[in-house]
C-alpha cells in the first residue's frame, strides 16, 4: 500500500475493505482533457439516442443493484434494503429524464414582432459534480441523469469513503454503452478540487455536503465566474398539530428522522409539537425510537447501522453531551450497540435550548430534539429560528394551517402528512445557509444548460 492510498473502512466492524490509488495531477488532467474531447461530439447526439442510452443505464441499475447495495452498506453502514431501495430510486431518476428531457429541454416560443422568437437550451461542457458519503448513488444520479440528457458531460468527485460505489456508478454508465468520457470519476481528494474547477475546460460545478465545503467551492466558482449549485445541510422542522392523525404523524416522525441512520440533509430534525397533543406524541415518539433494532447493516432485521466514520461518531457524541450539559434532557432508554465500529443510540433530547448543539446546529445522525409550543405561529417562529431551510413538515387537517405553514416556513420544500423526499417530477433545494439552486424535474435539467434567446426577424 503506498502512502498516498485512501482506505475504505466498514464502519460497522472498523475493518479495512479496500484501497485505493488518487489520480496524479497528470492523470487528472487526462481526464479533463478526455470530457472536454467527448462532449464536442455527445452535445451533437440526437436526444432519441440519449434516451436509449439512459434507459440502458437505468436496466444496469436494476440488474446489479444486489451488488451495488452491498458496496454502499459495507462502506458507510446503512441497512441494506435502503441501500437497494436507493439504487433502484437511481433507476427512475434515469428513465424519468430518458422520458421528459425532450419536454423539458424543449424550445420556448415567446411571442414578440418577431417572426421566431424563443428560447433554446443548450449544453455548457463538462460539470463536475463533488458529491457527499450518505447517498453515495442517489446524490450522484440525480445530477449525472439530467446533465447527460442535457448534452454536458460529468465528472465526479466522490467522497473518499466511498470510493468502491464511485467506481460502479462510473461502471453503471460504460455498461450501459455510454461513450468514453461521458461520465468519468476522478479519484482525488478535496485539496485537488479547486484546480479542477479553475480549470478552462469545466463549465460548471455542483456540491451536496456540507456548509464549509459549499462556501468554498462557490467562492472559488464566482471566482472563475462559472455556475454552481449547492444542496447543503439541513435542520429540518416537523410540526405537529391537535388535528393530526397521531398514529401516522408518529410513524412518520420516527423514519423521517432515522432513515439512513438518521444521517439525511432532509432528516426531520426538530420537532415542534401542540401543547395539546405533546404527551400522546412524545410517549409514542419515544417508545418507538427505543424499539429501532440497532446491528449489523446487512441484516434484515436492523433499523439503524453504525454512523459512516468515527471521526462522525465522536462529532455526534459532542453535541450531545454539550446538549444535555446546557439544560436538555434525554427522554427514553438508549440501545445496547456493538462493541466494534462506529455505533450511536437512536435517541430524543427534549428542551434544548437556545445556544446548544441540539437547538443550533444540524445533528448529523438519530437524535431528535423535542419541544412544547402553543399554537403554529409560535412553531413557525421557532423553525424558522435556524440558519437552515431545506425542507419542512406540518401534519395537520386543518387547511388554514396547512395554508399558513406552506406560506410561512422558510424552507425549500414544505411537505403535509407526509415526510419530506425529493422525487424526480419535482424541483429540489433549499434557502439560506441549506444552499441555492434547484434539482431534479424540469429545474434540474436546466441548471447547467445556455438558455439562449433567438431572435430571427
Amino acid at each position: 500500500m503506498s502512502a498516498q492510498a485512501v482506505t475504505s473502512i466498514n464502519p460497522a466492524t472498523g475493518e479495512v475493505l479496500s484501497s485505493f490509488s488518487p489520480l496524479s495531477p497528470a492523470a487528472t488532467d487526462a481526464a479533463i482533457e478526455k470530457a472536454d474531447a467527448r462532449f464536442d461530439s455527445w452535445r451533437h447526439t440526437s436526444m432519441t439516442e440519449r434516451s436509449r442510452l439512459m434507459h440502458a443505464a437505468a436496466d444496469v441499475l436494476d440488474q446489479h443493484k444486489s451488488e451495488y447495495a452491498r458496496t454502499m452498506t459495507l462502506e458507510m453502514g446503512k441497512p441494506l434494503a435502503q441501500a437497494v431501495a436507493e439504487v433502484e430510486k437511481c433507476a427512475l431518476v434515469c428513465r424519468h429524464y430518458a422520458d421528459h428531457a425532450p419536454q423539458y429541454l424543449a424550445d420556448q416560443v415567446i411571442p414578440t414582432e418577431a417572426s421566431q422568437s424563443y428560447v433554446r437550451h443548450l449544453p455548457l461542457g463538462p460539470v463536475l459534480a463533488v458529491m457527499p458519503w450518505n447517498y453515495p448513488f442517489w446524490q450522484v444520479f440525480r445530477f449525472a441523469a439530467p446533465s447527460l440528457m442535457a448534452g454536458n458531460v460529468g465528472l465526479l468527485k466522490h467522497a473518499s469513503n466511498v470510493w468502491g460505489s464511485a467506481m460502479n456508478i462510473e461502471a453503471v454508465f460504460r455498461q450501459a454503452g455510454f461513450p468514453d468520457g461521458c461520465f468519468q470519476t476522478l479519484l482525488i481528494g478535496s485539496g485537488a478540487v479547486e484546480g479542477v474547477i479553475r480549470d478552462s475546460r469545466v463549465k460548471a460545478v455542483t456540491l451536496t455536503g456540507s456548509g464549509p465545503a459549499g462556501k468554498s467551492v462557490a467562492s472559488i466558482a464566482g471566482d472563475e465566474i462559472k455556475p454552481s449549485l449547492l444542496e447543503l445541510g439541513g435542520s429540518d422542522a416537523f410540526i405537529v398539530m391537535p388535528s393530526a392523525d397521531m398514529d401516522k404523524a408518529v410513524k412518520t416522525a420516527v423514519a423521517a428522522r432515522t432513515k439512513n441512520n438518521g444521517q439525511s440533509c432532509i432528516a426531520a430534525k426538530r420537532f415542534f409539537v401542540h401543547a395539546d397533543v405533546y404527551d400522546a406524541f412524545t410517549q409514542q415518539f419515544v417508545d418507538q425510537v427505543a424499539a429501532l433494532r440497532v446491528g449489523d447493516p446487512l441484516l434484515d432485521t436492523t433499523d439503524i447501522g453504525p454512523l459512516a466514520t468515527r471521526a462522525i461518531r465522536d462529532e455526534l457524541q459532542a453535541q450531545v453531551d454539550a446538549t444535555l450539559k446546557g439544560g436538555a434532557k434525554r427522554l427514553g432508554r438508549l440501545a445496547d450497540l456493538p462493541e466494534k465500529g462506529w455505533w450511536f443510540a437512536p435517541q430524543v433530547l427534549a428542551d434544548a435550548p437556545a445556544g446548544t448543539p441540539g437547538a443550533d446546529e444540524e445533528m448529523f445522525g438519530p437524535v431528535a430534539g423535542l419541544w412544547k409550543v402553543t399554537n403554529l405561529p409560535e412553531a413557525i417562529e421557532k423553525a424558522n429560528d435556524s440558519v437552515y431551510g431545506l425542507g419542512s413538515t406540518i401534519f395537520t387537517d386543518v387547511e388554514s394551517e396547512m395554508t399558513l405553514a406552506i406560506d410561512s416556513l422558510e424552507a425549500g420544500s414544505t411537505f403535509v402528512n407526509s415526510m419530506v423526499s425529493s422525487d424526480p417530477r419535482l424541483p429540489f433545494g433549499g434557502i439560506k445557509q441549506s444552499g441555492f439552486g434547484r434539482e431534479l424535474a424540469a429545474d434540474g435539467i436546466r441548471a447547467f444548460v445556455n438558455r439562449k434567446t433567438v431572435s430571427i426577424a
